[in-house]
């Protein structure tokens, strides 16, 4: 398992077996998404929640990595971390 995924596993206390939401629409998430990109000239800073989200296939390819898209899933994920931590 990648760091990032076990990271994002950890602070929302998920297993890999459990259910996990898309951010976005709430189907599955395969895919735990850097919304600031770590490879090709992205950010060099340590791992963070804060640029980590859970996102489904579908939401991948529609939001992902596209400059356009950034902000709307910072805001996303900054109320998904407020509403699940304080369940």
């Amino acid at each position: 398992m990648k760091k990032h995924t076990k990271l994002y596993l950890s602070f929302f206390g998920y297993d890999e077996s459990d259910f996990i939401p898309c951010e976005n629409c709430g189907a599955q998430a395969v895919d735990i998404h850097h919304i600031e990109c770590r490879g090709m000239g992205g950010t060099k800073q340590v791992e963070s929640i804060s640029n980590l989200m859970a996102v489904c296939r579908s939401c991948h390819e529609k939001y992902g990595d596209k400059k356009e898209h950034k902000e709307y899933l910072q805001v996303l994920h900054n109320y998904f971390i407020e509403v699940i931590k304080n369940k």
